[in-house]
């Protein structure tokens, strides 16, 4: 029997999400019953992803959240919400009310199963929440829903969510039954925040298509006036991508008399303090917005481009470095997080302190006045990507730590609180085995 899995997203596909319509097909070619729960799917954005079958069979797989707003649109949906889950996944519909009652009453039941019919539907063995933030307020899922649950923590949601709430994540420590996180920086921020350290989880680092991001011969272009030394942007533009800094590195850059250009890939609602900050440093000839851009265009700019510059003061681990370094091309990046496992520092790129414009500057300098030093660093890139985050081996990684959530025990407090709350020994064993008959027998 194939083993189902629900990925728990806010939005699919989505542009700056490459990683999860490539991890979704890698699963499906493994023989995983894989399934997206999203609160939108944006239809131009299918259309960003040729990879994506536009089949029948591949929409099914996505399942988009009942409307929430206005409430009482979402009231008077209610019992359409029941009736498609009780015929969906009957058992498992049955005892996410049962259960659901005993805790929240049946007006709370009732709303849980509103909020999470997507999954109720499904009944899927294993529920995945591919954003740590969407689980808080989630882990009845583990009880009512009988599934066993993980949580990925990717950057923003351990480095910002929930500061101001020390306890914000305590739940979700005691009741999932694993996790993962990109990176050794984002487990031990997991763990200064309450992650228990003898629990599950697995380190499981981005990956791209190398194949897809292979670059062409790349001539060793001398640097001057009519060919300036061109500096590319790969990302969201937000606060914490860094990019004022990035944008003070060029200013300073022009100023040591380096012919340069700077184009940025990325929307977000960002761009008009981005765009003000180009117009005070007086480089609105030089530095070009170029919007959000699919991948075909990324790599078509990282072709063209002599370094990839990444000047955030936060952040998890970031594909477009990856990609990067996979077209050969060198990155001069901060010590944010998750970086410095991302970049090899003197050997792939140059890695510098956050928040440190200066040093930017003059690790671009190095590059620009030096083709040989750009070829070799990128090419040494491209052999570590290839070596250490291909999308193969990440599947192979998933594949192992999703097997070992579902034969693993139960966490300590779910079991706990099964005794507490007086379930039978048949629904205890049901939960253990994270599985059901209507698991097996609904159609995908």
């Amino acid at each position: 029997m194939r083993r189902r899995i629900a990925l728990v997203v806010p939005a699919f596909p989505k542009a700056s999400e490459t990683f999860i319509v490539s991890k979704v097909l890698g699963l499906l070619e493994r023989g995983w019953d894989v399934h997206v729960v999203c609160g939108s799917s944006d239809e131009s954005e299918w259309e960003r992803f040729p990879q994506l079958p536009r089949t029948r069979e591949m929409r099914r797989r996505v399942h988009v959240a009942w409307p929430h707003r206005p409430v009482w649109k979402a009231t008077a949906l209610v019992p359409f919400a029941v009736a498609s889950c009780l015929a969906a996944a009957p058992s498992r519909t049955t005892r996410f009310l049962s259960r659901g009652r005993r805790r929240y009453g049946t007006e709370g039941a009732l709303r849980r199963l509103y909020l999470e019919a997507g999954l109720v539907r499904l009944a899927p063995d294993l529920v995945h929440f591919e954003f740590g933030a969407l689980a808080p307020g989630r882990m009845y899922l583990r009880d009512l829903l009988g599934s066993r649950v993980v949580v990925s923590f990717r950057g923003y949601d351990l480095n910002f969510v929930g500061l101001d709430h020390p306890g914000h994540y305590n739940a979700v420590w005691d009741a999932a039954d694993g996790f993962h996180f990109l990176g050794n920086d984002l487990r031990a921020r997991g763990l200064r925040r309450g992650c228990p350290p003898d629990r599950l989880h697995a380190l499981i680092p981005p990956a791209i298509d190398g194949e897809f991001f292979r670059p062409e011969p790349r001539p060793e272009r001398p640097i001057s006036p009519e060919r300036p030394f061109r500096i590319l942007s790969v990302g969201r533009l937000e606060w914490k991508k860094g990019y004022e800094d990035g944008l003070l590195a060029v200013r300073s850059l022009r100023g040591e008399g380096v012919p340069v250009e700077y184009r940025i890939a990325g929307d977000g609602e960002y761009l008009g303090a981005v765009a003000f900050a180009r117009y005070r440093l007086k480089l609105e000839e030089v530095v070009q917005f170029l919007g959000s851009l699919p991948r075909e265009q990324i790599r078509r700019e990282m072709q063209e481009a002599d370094v990839l510059l990444h000047a955030a003061v936060s952040e998890g681990f970031c594909n477009a470095v990856l990609e990067a370094q996979a077209m050969e091309l060198p990155v001069v990046c901060t010590d944010a997080d998750g970086l410095p496992e991302n970049v090899v520092d003197g050997q792939t790129g140059f890695v510098v302190p956050r928040r440190s414009p200066l040093e930017l500057m003059e690790k671009l300098a190095v590059l620009a006045a030096d083709a040989p030093l750009r070829r070799r660093m990128g090419e040494a890139g491209r052999r570590r990507v290839l070596e250490h985050f291909r999308l193969a081996e990440q599947i192979d990684r998933f594949e192992r730590f999703y097997a070992a959530v579902l034969e693993g025990p139960i966490p300590q407090a779910v079991g706990e609180r099964a005794a507490a709350e007086g379930w039978s020994e048949t629904e205890v064993e049901a939960l253990a085995a994270g599985s059901s008959a209507d698991a097996a027998t609904s159609e995908p």
